[in-house]
């Protein structure tokens, strides 16, 4: 379920009005990351009203349709979000989860599901428009299989003033930043300031008295 021209994960905009790229690593978190506080995040929210729910599930997902999400359904996926977010943040914390965060997760994975499709066949089954408690259901699967891993690829960006939760997709698994446009960034330029701040001074230290 991501977005087929941009690639994964969406565009974030921080409270200092700054837009940037977050890829969350999993679609799950990606959903986790459209308002809810939990994962220490500047507060901003995406899903005002069900046509935005809509239409972020239909960015990843074509054979849904922005008029298919309605209030019940808005409720039902912040229900789901603020669930996602405080357990990835107990996973990644090492903290004991909230049995009721649990069973909402599990209650939202039991539900039908999107199912898989090969193109190209002669019958359309399965082709049809899918209803959105589908696509909760596929979000909700997907948690459970990102915070279900033993593999320590869940993990916060090391910036120090950042707490934004992410799954590391890396072969090497040394993702350090939330985003090279953001942290990754800010750290280059830190670490260059630190390198000259060092050399200027070791200019001072080294240049004999008069």
């Amino acid at each position: 379920m991501r977005h087929p021209s941009d690639g994964p994960g969406q565009w974030i905009i921080s409270g200092d009005g700054r837009r940037w790229r977050f890829d969350a690593g999993a679609p799950s978190l990606d959903f986790a990351y459209t308002g809810d506080r939990g994962l220490g995040v500047d507060a901003w929210e995406r899903l005002r009203e069900p046509r935005d729910l809509g239409a972020w599930l239909a960015e990843r997902e074509p054979r849904l349709a922005a008029e298919d999400a309605g209030p019940r359904e808005l409720l039902d996926a912040l229900a789901l979000r603020g669930a996602i977010s405080r357990l990835a943040t107990a996973v990644v914390d090492g903290e004991e989860p909230a049995p009721d965060d649990v069973d909402t997760l599990n209650l939202y994975a039991a539900m039908p599901d999107i199912p898989p499709a090969l193109p190209g066949g002669a019958r359309q089954a399965g082709a049809g428009r899918l209803r959105v408690a589908q696509a909760l259901s596929s979000l909700a699967r997907d948690a459970i299989a990102v915070l279900g891993e033993d593999e320590g690829r869940l993990r916060r960006c090391e910036a120090d003033d950042c707490r934004l939760v992410f799954r590391d997709e890396s072969r090497t698994r040394n993702r350090r930043w939330c985003s090279m446009q953001r942290c990754g960034n800010r750290a280059k330029v830190r670490a260059h300031r630190e390198r000259a701040a060092a050399a200027r001074a070791a200019r001072v230290i080294s240049r004999p008295e008069m």
